[in-house]
């Protein structure tokens, strides 16, 4: 699987969006209905999933799909 595909997989457990019908411009609040705790328990999943570290300050920028994607990317390339 994919990293894109595992990552929406992740998702997926805290909405109601399947992986298939996610967009990277949709929003976690707005078009996913995430509230705070949800956001976190996923960010917990992630760096557990992907063996990474998220940093506060990048996190508070991550609205999007699309945007989380990227600092994701960011993080196993460096």
């Amino acid at each position: 699987m994919n990293k894109e595909a595992e990552f929406k997989k992740i998702v997926a457990q805290y909405c109601e969006v399947s992986p298939q019908d996610m967009t990277n411009d949709m929003k976690f609040r707005e078009d996913l209905g995430f509230s705070s705790l949800d956001f976190m328990s996923f960010l917990g999943e992630l760096e557990d999933t992907f063996d990474v570290e998220l940093e506060e300050e990048s996190v508070l920028k991550v609205f999007t799909i699309g945007e989380a994607l990227e600092l994701l990317n960011g993080l196993e390339a460096a």
